[in-house]
């Protein structure tokens, strides 16, 4: 009986540092200096969320002043000025940035064409320190708080037993997601896109958080709420609530008739929003659904094949495909530097994210890994379909909005991988996104 139980404890282990003798496992400690891995001497403490927001918040800060001042602001701190325009009751904007790219420009005034929860958000910042405030600064910490969320949700999948991942390997995710993955061009810059995307991933990151750690109508209520403003940040976000809304009505399946209630409490804030939302178009456009992009000062690349073909298409499907999953924008960087901007192969650029096959075949008979691959693919439609590729750009950044159920496929599939081949192909992923923030210090764009 005793030596049973010593295999099932050794077969949870195996993979860690065990040798089989007559029958049994033995154990032998991991931490010795021959066996150390890079993994495994330099980042222990990337699993726990306050370590990671600080050490990521100095290596952001460090990284912005590769553009100036790390308190500066960029050339497309729009929110801002949507921001001031709110505290004045307002819908357009009262004051007007330096540049006018990409602001939509309908009846004599302007306005954004993204929806406006980073404005909303970014309120009492402008009421403290006015339209000038840094969002840059805003940016870094946003990223930084992204890779403390990414740690969090790493460590409650793994005490929910929704993931089995070892400490050094959920270490090596955060460290991996924060410096080898087009995030890492998102954060140090500014810029109303970046600005939208690194929110939206805070949202999302919260509301998959929040489906783990909590319980009962709370947690039906918290989902509801963040997806909802996920939703007010980016509106294609809300398909990223497809695993959590699973996994919260799995888990409280035999909690009915009382389930039908916590689910009306998760539809009220999307609901509320949503309306309000769409009340915001109306009152802007005179439709709830114009959302001001026929009105945009876009680049003139683009011009004539909106023209033809419209802001969403089946025409711009094998070009996303193309710059998001296939182009490798290295060898482009020492020549069209266009072409450089237009993205960067999702797998090549973060190779770890290869993983995530190996994860959906271990995982097939688990409907919570299916939930999560169907986050990834929902979410990925409206972004083939739309016009731009995500110009500019180092890396496919459009991507970054379904990283977080990505991220947990590729955790499915990191396990059994060799800590020195899993460095190896950290380091190329960080290695290959250096050109990206180079280039973004040195284009003014």
């Amino acid at each position: 009986m005793i030596g049973r139980q010593r295999r099932r404890i050794s077969c949870f282990l195996r993979g860690k540092n065990a040798i089989h003798d007559r029958g049994y496992y033995i154990i032998i400690p991991m931490d010795s200096p021959k066996q150390s891995s890079f993994i495994a001497a330099s980042v222990p403490a990337l699993d726990r969320p306050l370590p990671v927001f600080l050490f990521f918040l100095a290596i952001y800060f460090l990284l912005s002043f590769s553009g100036g001042s790390p308190f500066r602001q960029s050339e497309y701190a729009y929110f801002n000025y949507l921001a001031d325009a709110f505290l004045h009751g307002q819908l357009h904007l009262r004051l007007l940035p330096s540049s006018l790219h990409d602001l939509s420009y309908f009846n004599g005034k302007y306005y954004l064409y993204w929806p406006p929860m980073p404005a909303v958000v970014l309120m009492p910042f402008v009421a403290l320190f006015g339209v000038g405030f840094s969002d840059v600064f805003f940016n870094v910490v946003l990223a930084s708080a992204n890779a403390a969320v990414v740690a969090a949700l790493l460590r409650a999948a793994d005490r929910r037993g929704l993931i089995r991942l070892e400490v050094r390997y959920r270490a090596a995710l955060v460290f991996f997601f924060a410096l080898g993955t087009v995030h890492v061009v998102l954060a140090p810059f500014g810029k109303v896109w970046f600005t939208a995307q690194l929110l939206g991933f805070l949202l999302v990151g919260l509301a998959y958080l929040c489906a783990l750690e909590l319980n009962g109508a709370v947690s039906f209520l918290a989902v509801g709420a963040l997806m909802a403003c996920a939703m007010l940040t980016r509106n294609h976000l809300l398909f990223t609530g497809i695993w959590p809304a699973y996994y919260l009505l799995s888990r409280n399946w035999r909690e009915r008739p009382k389930l039908y209630g916590y689910v009306a409490l998760a539809l009220l804030p999307p609901l509320l929003l949503g309306s309000l939302f769409l009340g915001y178009n109306f009152a802007r456009f005179g439709s709830p659904f114009d959302l001001g992009i026929a009105y945009h000062r876009m680049s003139p690349m683009f011009l004539a094949d909106y023209q033809k073909y419209g802001a969403f298409n089946l025409y711009y499907v094998p070009i996303n495909f193309y710059y998001q999953y296939i182009h490798y924008p290295i060898p482009a960087f020492f020549g069209a530097r266009q072409d450089v901007l237009m993205g960067g192969s999702l797998f090549l650029l973060s190779p770890v994210f290869f993983f995530a096959f190996r994860g959906i075949f271990r995982e097939r008979g688990n409907s919570n890994m299916w939930a999560m691959l169907v986050s990834v693919l929902a979410t990925s439609v409206p972004i083939l379909l739309l016009m731009g590729t995500g110009w500019v750009q180092y890396g496919p950044r459009y991507t970054i909005d379904f990283t977080i159920p990505l991220l947990l496929l590729t955790a499915y599939g990191i396990q059994p991988a060799s800590r020195r081949v899993l460095a190896w192909l950290i380091a190329a992923s960080i290695a290959q996104y250096i050109p990206g923030i180079l280039l973004f210090a040195t284009l003014k764009i």
